[in-house]
């Protein structure tokens, strides 16, 4: 039996991993749970999965959750702030790191540095301080699993000495090129000058996953692909000249590896990030994740295409903060 701490449960991810460990009471418990202002959805997850600890960022809120929890017969402590979080991080034997953005990144090192196996949904982490970040795994014997559904795509189509040894190099293994897929999002065929009269709505209406609204606002503009090319480059030890982002609008195939002697693999399922966390979670076994067989016939087809710089300026930004390195992508 694994324990498991959720950081950001209350978003897209944390849910989702939520109802993938469901699925498997006999595998994992749930050791911690955190939100920043969302109480009744940490409520309901706290009533669910009966957690040691529920961390809330905002700790002006407290009380007011112990008391709830008190009068619902719940026993469960409350803790709050940046201490709360990284104490749960580091006390489970498995940590989700899904706290979007900066506030991720310093409970996401505490499970790193207490050596545990981290479930990386935070990508910002690795954007801010990748360098800090991957030494950090190294020193501190720490396993780290990608749960981007692209990087964990990658991650399964590597050799197996590269998957299971964060130190090997994939291209010391025959790797030759990384192609990392984006669906293109909701305006890869909006006329350029409509762009300018999109509304928030309409950037969070992606055509192929359900996340939350600042990844979906990131997608729409495929700021989030050029933070996911800076992720790879940490991740699979190279640089951006070896990555190549292409657009594949069905989100079928979620990434794919190309080897010296002229293979390419691919990982392909249905756009659900049940899928990435179940692997990860797992690795190196496999479990039920509650996502549905992809149906390749009724699928039909997949296109390919090459990314609109004009129309997506972001890429050009964040590849050459990937070239220039040190604190660039963190700006």
């Amino acid at each position: 039996m694994q324990s498991v701490t959720v950081l950001g449960s209350t978003g897209s991810i944390g849910v989702s991993t939520l109802d993938v460990l469901a699925r498997h009471p006999e595998r994992y418990s749930v050791y911690a749970l955190t939100a920043n202002r969302s109480l009744d959805v940490l409520f309901n997850q706290v009533e669910t999965f009966s957690p040691r600890y529920a961390v809330l960022a905002d700790a002006s809120l407290v009380a007011e959750f112990a008391s709830r929890l008190e009068l619902a017969g719940l026993n469960t402590t409350v803790l709050s702030g940046e201490e709360g979080l990284c104490t749960v991080a580091r006390e489970a034997d498995v940590t989700m790191a899904a706290i979007v953005g900066a506030a991720g990144l310093l409970p996401t090192m505490a499970a790193v540095e207490a050596g545990k196996k981290v479930l990386l949904a935070n990508k910002e982490a690795l954007v801010m301080a990748g360098p800090l970040f991957m030494d950090a795994v190294v020193r501190h014997g720490a396993t780290l699993l990608p749960i981007d559904s692209e990087h964990n795509a990658i991650f399964q189509c590597l050799p197996m000495q590269s998957q299971s040894d964060s130190q090997v190099v994939p291209f010391s293994k025959g790797v030759q090129r990384i192609l990392l897929t984006g669906s293109g999002g909701p305006f890869r065929t909006t006329p350029l000058a409509d762009l300018v009269n999109v509304t928030p709505d309409q950037a969070c209406a992606h055509p192929n996953w359900s996340m939350g609204r600042k990844i979906s606002v990131d997608s729409a503009t495929m700021m989030n692909k050029g933070l996911e090319l800076i992720e790879a480059c940490w991740l699979f030890h190279t640089d951006a000249s070896n990555i190549d982002i292409i657009v594949h609008p069905q989100s079928v195939i979620h990434s794919m590896v190309e080897y010296i002697d002229g293979s390419i693999l691919a990982q392909l399922g249905n756009p659900d990030m049940r899928t990435p966390i179940a692997h990860a979670l797992a690795w190196p076994e496999r479990i039920v994740s509650g996502v549905g067989s992809l149906d390749i016939i009724a699928q039909g087809r997949l296109d390919f295409e090459a990314p609109d710089e004009l129309r997506f300026p972001c890429l050009r930004l964040a590849r050459d903060a990937a070239v220039r390195g040190g604190t660039a992508p963190a700006v």
